[in-house]
């Protein structure tokens, strides 16, 4: 089955504004409760996490009407990390998980993710036939079995035990002065209650969301504040998440930020000396740098490549069994501890890894030199395909023959958002910076 209203991670887009309307996430409610309630039976159940954004109020209410008006029983959780919701489907035996965020997008932009009765992101094939049903008719449920809903006040309570549990036994954090950038988001209450309660000296950023602010010059894709923050506060390390907390940028004690890449090279390696890293391969996406591959294989470890996506990270994962993988843009996935990218997870773990060795994070961050590498964004208008246009296809055909055996290129359209992503990596650094500029300069024109 093809799928127009899902993209790479669930639905999303602006609010009031299709397919992020009120009436969409009624019926994508309705058609979800029709999907997972499917013996008729009262005894279905669905859990809904969401981040501080205005609109999240709104698909909430639409949802629970949906979901209900074809017999699910709702379990709200008011803001949470979209992990905790990942988490909290299981342990409560709920058949579906649904966390309403646009991530690390503005406060105007919203969706809706689901998770699987184990955890897990929906397949594409189940997100198919879900949006088919939003497409057809959908049978509520007789007047009897209309579904109930409540609020769960400890939601968020129980994902913070559970995230302790990933610390070594024992471990406290006494010592640490740390930065959490919350991203004025989901997570602005559990993280520096986590940190605290494990021992840290908490300065907290980000932490005061007003249903606008979420995102906005902060977080994992601004992490200039939290910075300014450790420099200005002496303190040992930051934590940047963003708007839903299932992203992280770690920052040393000068303040520079290290990307996915860094982290995951670091738990890879670590991993791999103590027997841990199943089948010596760290999962991640065409987007990683290519010093992260050349690290990973100069210590007889693998790396496998996938779409970009962490969903598409975990299905890769599961199929072959690997416990390690990520995403450049921070998703970091270990699945012996969660189903999802965990920021505030990764963030201890971190931690942990300088309380072991005795280092600074500066000596952590660096484990790979990054072959430069350059990415550029074009925005184009729904419903046109710049990517058709001939001088854009010559154009990359051109890039691509001045790459051969220096370098690589990407070029794809985001499943989030209206835009071309153009990637290179090439250690002739004017040459990369020529077959970026060229490439989005006649995409520009197609669009």
């Amino acid at each position: 089955m093809t799928r127009k209203l899902f993209g790479t991670d669930g639905v999303r887009g602006k609010a009031n504004i299709y397919p992020m309307t009120a009436e969409m996430a009624l019926k994508i409610g309705a058609a979800a409760g029709r999907y997972f309630r499917n013996d008729g039976s009262n005894g279905h159940r669905v859990v809904i996490g969401k981040d501080t954004r205005l609109s999240g109020y709104m698909f909430e209410n639409a949802l629970t009407a949906g979901l209900t008006s074809t017999g699910m029983n709702v379990l709200l959780l008011g803001p949470v990390p979209t992990p905790a919701v990942g988490l909290l489907t299981t342990s409560m035996r709920a058949d579906v998980g649904i966390m309403i965020s646009a991530s690390h997008n503005p406060h105007h932009d919203n969706g809706i993710k689901f998770f699987g009765p184990d955890g897990f992101k929906l397949s594409d094939e189940a997100e198919a036939e879900i949006e088919a049903l939003v497409a057809g008719d959908i049978e509520p449920a007789k007047a009897n079995n209309i579904g109930r809903a409540k609020r769960i006040d400890d939601g968020r309570f129980r994902y913070a035990e559970r995230v302790k549990t990933t610390l070594p036994h024992g471990m406290r954090l006494d010592g640490l002065k740390v930065v959490i950038d919350c991203a004025n988001g989901a997570a602005y209450k559990v993280a520096p209650e986590v940190l605290w309660e494990l021992g840290a000296t908490v300065i907290p950023v980000g932490v005061s969301p007003d249903g606008f602010n979420i995102n906005a010059g902060c977080g994992s894709t601004s992490p200039m504040s939290a910075a300014e923050t450790i420099v200005s506060h002496g303190a040992d390390v930051g934590i940047c998440l963003d708007g839903d907390a299932d992203r992280v940028m770690i920052l040393d004690e000068n303040g520079h930020v290290a990307d996915g890449d860094q982290i995951m090279a670091l738990m890879a390696g670590r991993w791999a000396e103590t027997d841990r890293l199943n089948g010596g391969t760290l999962v991640a996406t065409v987007m990683s740098n290519l010093g992260l591959e050349r690290y990973l294989q100069n210590k007889g470890l693998n790396l496998l490549r996938t779409g970009v996506g962490d969903r598409y990270v975990v299905e890769a994962m599961r199929a072959g069994g690997y416990n390690l993988g990520g995403e450049q843009s921070g998703h970091i996935v270990m699945t012996d501890y969660a189903t999802t990218g965990d920021g505030l997870l990764a963030g201890l773990q971190f931690l942990a890894a300088m309380l072991e060795t005795g280092q600074k994070a500066s000596a952590l961050t660096q484990s790979f030199e990054t072959v430069p590498q350059m990415l550029k964004n074009v925005r184009y208008s729904l419903g046109t395909d710049p990517m058709n246009a001939d001088a854009v296809k010559a154009v990359i055909a051109d890039a691509e023959t001045k790459l051969v055996g220096k370098g690589r290129l990407l070029i794809r359209k985001s499943g989030t958002e209206p835009l071309v992503r153009v990637m290179a990596e090439c250690e002739d650094a004017d040459l990369l910076e020529q077959v970026v500029n060229g490439i989005v300069a006649e995409v520009e024109q197609a669009v």
